[in-house]
């Protein structure tokens, strides 16, 4: 499952935009800190290919893949020495798979900004160094103990010990791992550390009803020329927390109108998890039975033995070979039955890249 942990500056739109994705109300008032425990929120994916698929299996139950959001306070400079209260939340979104930057990109002198004014750019920055000073809380602590192991030979400390001193430098310096420009070993050394600024950044700029339906405006261009200037490994979504709450108030059947009448394609909430999946490299496969039809998470280059595995962790070990058919081939022979007498069915074995869309049934000898 998909994890994504939202950060931002105060009254950026962040618990705003939790609370429509979620409908579970987080308080979203307009002064900082007003977000003091942190919100978890589990969203479905949106997939049409689900709902075609249940249709023709006629199934007694659907479950589509999930995308868990956390929301913590509002982080302010200073955040990660304790400023705002923000230190003390930045560890429940260690754990995430990725990172959600909330950033205001709008003018409104009715909803007040932390720092005076609007600057998606110093924002970003804000936050970024906030996030660093927090890793280096944590590799320090790391480099510590690994410095008095070092010392007595242990082979394993004396290869991390380099890769945690390298990381600390850039840190210290308010530098986030993203452009420390760490090789794929050292960044598999420092990964059991969960730090914030190794994960991929998804930037959500938070922009008025007509920009969203028109042309971006001067402060989105201005963010995306800083994130293209840094090289970061990051994706920017637009979308306007308004529009997001008046969508959550309607009921499903009425958003696609409602949305096409401000002439826009989609909602915020489906652009937001489509990056998510793409940053990640992330992509999706179905069972389909008469119990239940289901949609599952996994990343792409996965194999049939990883994909069993995602169902149950014996699956994996005990795999045996997969049916498999596409989704187009699916849909177009009328299920399983039909796909099979065509031909389209197909038994594939431990060394099968699952595809986006396949549709799955395992055959494995766990009991």
């Amino acid at each position: 499952m998909l994890s994504l942990g939202i950060v931002g500056l105060p009254n950026v739109g962040k618990s705003s935009l939790f609370n429509a994705l979620t409908a579970a109300k987080a308080e979203a008032a307009n002064y900082p800190f007003c977000t003091v425990d942190p919100n978890v929120g589990m969203v479905e994916v949106p997939d049409a290919r689900l709902g075609e698929i249940a249709k023709l299996v006629n199934p007694r139950k659907v479950v589509p893949a999930a995308v868990q959001f956390v929301d913590i306070a509002g982080l302010v400079k200073g955040a990660a020495s304790g400023e705002g209260l923000g230190n003390k939340f930045l560890s429940n979104i260690r754990e995430t798979d990725a990172i959600v930057h909330v950033i205001r990109c709008f003018d409104d002198p009715d909803v007040t900004h932390v720092m005076g004014g609007v600057d998606p750019v110093r924002d970003r920055e804000i936050i970024e160094i906030e996030l660093a000073l927090a890793d280096l809380g944590s590799v320090e602590k790391r480099l510590d103990k690994v410095k008095r192991t070092a010392k007595t030979g242990d082979k394993e400390a004396l290869a991390e010990l380099p890769v945690l001193e390298r990381a600390h430098a850039a840190l210290a310096a308010g530098t986030a791992l993203w452009h420390a420009g760490l090789g794929a070993g050292e960044l598999a050394v420092l990964r059991p550390l969960a730090l914030l600024t190794m994960k991929p950044i998804l930037y959500a700029a938070n922009v008025t009803d007509a920009e969203l339906a028109g042309r971006e405006g001067p402060h989105v261009t201005a963010l995306r020329a800083a994130i293209a200037a840094a090289h970061e490994p990051a994706e920017v979504v637009t979308f306007s927390a308004k529009i997001e709450s008046e969508l959550a108030e309607l009921p499903p059947e009425e958003r696609g109108e409602f949305l096409a009448s401000l002439g826009i394609e989609s909602a915020g909430l489906d652009r937001l998890i489509r990056a998510g999946y793409h940053l990640l490299g992330l992509q999706t496969y179905f069972t389909a039975g008469e119990k239940e039809v289901r949609a599952w998470t996994i990343h792409r280059g996965d194999t049939a033995p990883v994909a069993a595995g995602v169902i149950h962790t014996d699956f994996e070990k005990a795999f045996i070979r997969a049916e498999t058919c596409s989704y187009a081939d699916f849909l177009a022979h009328g299920g399983w039955k039909g796909a099979k007498e065509k031909g389209v069915a197909r038994a594939e074995g431990r060394d099968y890249v699952v595809q986006d869309g396949d549709v799955m049934l395992f055959l494995t000898s766990a009991k």
